[in-house]
């Protein structure tokens, strides 16, 4: 009996210590679950780092000033525009993927990111795997810009005209491998058409041309196009999406000859990938309440820019789609990077 008294105790030690390390355990477990609950309920506590690819003053270092001097407001901390340029915006992008996953560095990206891949496959990042989408934020309108000269004058014209004359024009866009160019491809594919591509480094030099009559087609930003259209120095012939901007009603869009036919450059933020799901949330949060704004939209069409919000969900849906079309498109029509 003694014996069995003795081994008793021990026993029920052992189980009281058993259940003080089970409910320890579920402790930790509840507090780790609820970890990145509260520490999105203080996100943000610092600056928050927006950075851009491409240098100060561009379209997209443009829109990412409107877009931060607004989230500050919004979230209640500073969020500073960095530029850091280089390789088609590939050198923020790397910078931005390897950094933090806590929701203080942000990508302000666009459409060239994608195709970058596409057409340098041995990068080290990858735009559908590297980085967590946060917002879909603005479109950039492109237009088709002729000479006051050029035999074409509504979009149907113009489709006829390069159908019927191979190889007889040439188009200017601000490089092999932009949404302009490769948007001009899909419009030769789809009309069977062979026009030369002339790659230039930017509207700044296109416009002159097309109005100096030394290259006869440009693809060009919307308001870059405008400004010289309603000056009457060239021709807005066509915009090359549906979506309607301020200050270009008149110019009717190339779905008018090829019904569903919509291409502009996206732009959107991106996180690192592993982000906490609730610090994108709250990011997105912003980044459409800040849209959402009357302000917001004015600015943007200064800017030659649409307001496009897009959940997480939906610009990562929308981000696959678009790579998948480039990918197309860059194969089809046989586009290599330049220097390849």
């Amino acid at each position: 009996m003694k014996d069995r008294q003795a081994i008793r105790p021990p026993r029920r030690q052992g189980l009281r210590t058993a259940m003080a390390l089970a409910l320890a355990s579920g402790a930790a477990t509840l507090a780790t679950l609820a970890a990145p609950a509260a520490w999105a309920q203080k996100y943000p506590d610092k600056p928050i780092r927006l950075v851009v690819g491409y240098s100060a003053g561009g379209g997209v270092d443009a829109v990412a000033r409107l877009l931060g001097v607004r989230l500050s407001a919004a979230l209640g901390q500073q969020v500073l525009v960095e530029n850091r340029t280089g390789a088609t915006g590939l050198i923020a992008a790397e910078f931005v993927a390897k950094a933090p996953a806590d929701g203080y560095t942000l990508m302000m990206g666009d459409s060239a990111l994608l195709i970058a891949k596409l057409l340098q496959p041995k990068i080290g990042i990858d735009p559908l795997t590297s980085f967590k989408p946060v917002a879909g934020a603005f479109v950039s309108p492109l237009m088709i810009v002729t000479g006051n000269d050029f035999p074409a004058k509504t979009p149907a014209e113009l489709v006829k005209e390069i159908k019927a004359n191979p190889s007889r024009y040439s188009y200017a866009t601000s490089g092999v491998g932009t949404v302009q160019h490769l948007g001009f491809e899909m419009l030769k594919q789809a009309t069977g058409s062979t026009v030369v591509h002339v790659p230039y480094r930017g509207a700044a030099q296109i416009v002159p041309d097309v109005i100096g009559g030394q290259i006869p087609i440009g693809v060009v930003s919307a308001t870059a196009g405008m400004a010289q259209a309603k000056a009457g120095k060239l021709r807005a012939l066509a915009l090359m999406n549906t979506a309607k901007l301020d200050g270009v009603e008149g110019v009717p869009p190339l779905a008018d000859a090829l019904p569903g036919f919509d291409v502009a450059p996206r732009i959107f933020v991106l996180a690192p990938a592993g982000t906490p799901n609730d610090v994108v949330d709250k990011l997105s949060a912003a980044v459409k309440s800040v849209l959402d704004t009357p302000d917001a939209g004015t600015a943007a069409a200064t800017l030659g820019t649409l307001r496009a919000y897009a959940t997480p969900a939906q610009l990562g849906k929308d981000m696959a789609a678009e790579t998948t079309r480039w990918k197309k498109i860059i194969a089809d029509q046989h586009i290599v990077a330049e220097g390849n």
